[in-house]
């Protein structure tokens, strides 16, 4: 994925939802810190975008994150069109450290805007190492992999993302010492 699909996301999911501003959560967030030709390959080889839309409710975020999936997730008229696909997802979907929302990055331009020279929408991406997080404590290998590119190409910090595992709610506290595992192993082998 680039950087432009990612703004296109943005602009699409804000324009299905009717709302000036959304939340990336998956892996494609990294756009909104790095240009693709920043990253490694394994860091923008999902052509899937994780909206998390802002609602005052889990119960009205749930039915925008639908609503997203589905008029741009995946088999949709969306995807076959622009190669890429949106799935709207909930706060459940993601492991996040405490604070994530005061790490956001913000991802707003032109290509943002739903047409020229009217006020561009907002993306507001996970930072790197609260992408890191949501991907360790998921754990598929496809996560591992990408963190693993990250760290490899050294735009993570592997204290920075220890220190946000160490962070997590209560809940998540397992996966999250299993993710430290993994972390610690991984920084040994190198």
């Amino acid at each position: 994925m680039r950087r432009e699909q990612l703004e296109h996301a943005i602009r699409a999911a804000c324009q299905i939802i009717d709302a000036r501003e959304v939340i990336v959560v998956g892996s494609q967030a990294i756009l909104g810190t790095f240009r693709e030709d920043q990253l490694p390959a394994a860091a923008t080889m999902s052509a899937e975008v994780d909206i998390l839309p802002m609602a005052p409710t889990a119960e009205q975020t749930a039915q925008l994150a639908d609503a997203l999936a589905g008029a741009a997730g995946e088999l949709s008229h969306f995807e076959q069109t622009h190669g890429f696909s949106i799935d709207g997802v909930d706060l459940d979907t993601a492991v996040l450290a405490h604070g994530w929302r005061d790490r956001l990055v913000e991802v707003k331009n032109a290509n943002t805007a739903p047409t020229a020279g009217a006020a561009p929408f907002t993306g507001w991406c996970l930072s790197k190492e609260d992408i890191c997080v949501a991907k360790l404590c998921a754990f598929r290998e496809k996560d591992r992999n990408f963190v693993g590119a990250l760290l490899d190409a050294g735009l993570v910090d592997a204290d920075g993302v220890a220190a946000r595992l160490a962070d997590v709610p209560e809940h998540a506290r397992h996966a999250a010492e299993h993710a430290r595992s993994w972390l610690d192993s991984r920084l040994d082998l190198h």
